[in-house]
């Protein structure tokens, strides 16, 4: 990991945590470091930017990764309602088809 992208990432959250991209970016960054922080991060935007739709596909996937089977399919359900209500078709379509993958790979 980066660590001058990492507090320059932390730097604009601190400045404007209230912008959801700032959240979203370290979010990804530390699923690639510090899975903890990571999901603190998922979680931050999933609670208080929950109409920030780049958050469902990433998140859906990384709690899906953790095997937090539950949470994923609940965001992957949420993510696709989302883009819906958006009209965000190409993000439904993405959605829709990382959701179905994740029920194949997680079905009984």
């Amino acid at each position: 990991m980066n660590n001058t992208l990492l507090t320059n990432l932390q730097a604009f959250y601190d400045e404007d945590p209230a912008d959801p991209f700032n959240a979203y970016a370290l979010a990804i960054e530390y699923t690639k470091s510090d899975l903890k922080e990571a999901q603190r991060f998922f979680n931050i935007l999933l609670e208080k930017h929950s109409d920030y739709l780049p958050t469902y596909y990433h998140a859906g996937a990384f709690f899906a990764g953790i095997e937090n089977v539950a949470k994923a399919e609940e965001i992957y359900q949420k993510g696709v309602k989302l883009a819906l209500l958006q009209g965000n078709a190409k993000t439904h379509r993405e959605l829709v088809s990382a959701y179905n993958n994740f029920l194949d790979e997680w079905e009984d």
